[in-house]
């Protein structure tokens, strides 16, 4: 600005541009806020040595195959320690991470060969065979799809659904790797 245009921000006519009342360091209109204190303790590096708090299994689930308690988290061939997401295709960081499921299974539910020989043999002796037509047999086939992407990478794994809830197990696993991620 020059001396024809004064600065029309500036509390006193005769202020130069660039002159502010205020000085460096000074909040105006509370900012810039004051950097905050470090922390007591400086993070080792990498989270190397860190114990990861444990979820404890949903009732009714029992903890995955890889899951240690208190040495963090395996869903399928993805693994947690600390701060980094390790996979067969390398590590990746664990903060921002993005975890995705697809159920890719199927539960089928049919009547059992035994239940029809049973109706069939009751129903001459008497008319209460027909209630063995009522027995129902479920089978869960099929995968869980689980990804993760993280620091420009992406890494996915199949999880074998053996019961109808496989995938409400799955769910869990995420839930809690997301609640690391953040």
């Amino acid at each position: 600005m020059s001396e024809q245009q004064p600065n029309p921000y500036a509390s006193d006519p005769g202020q130069a541009p660039g002159d502010y009342k205020w000085g460096p360091g000074q909040a105006s209109y509370g900012y810039p806020q004051p950097y905050p204190q470090p922390p007591a303790h400086q993070p080792t590096v990498g989270g190397a040595g860190l114990p990861i708090p444990q979820q404890p299994p949903a009732p009714g689930y029992a903890p995955g195959p890889g899951a240690v308690p208190g040495q963090g988290l395996s869903i399928g061939d993805i693994s947690i320690a600390g701060d980094q997401i390790i996979t067969p295709s390398g590590t990746m960081p664990l903060r921002g991470a993005m975890w995705n499921a697809t159920d890719l299974s199927r539960t089928e539910e049919k009547m059992p060969a035994h239940a029809i020989v049973l109706a069939i043999i009751f129903f001459l002796f008497c008319l209460l065979g027909l209630l063995f037509l009522l027995m129902k047999e479920k089978r869960t086939t099929g995968y869980i799809q689980v990804t993760v992407h993280s620091g420009g990478r992406h890494h996915s794994t199949m999880i074998p659904a053996t019961d109808p809830n496989s995938y409400a197990w799955v769910m869990n696993q995420i839930n809690y790797a997301r609640s690391l991620s953040v």
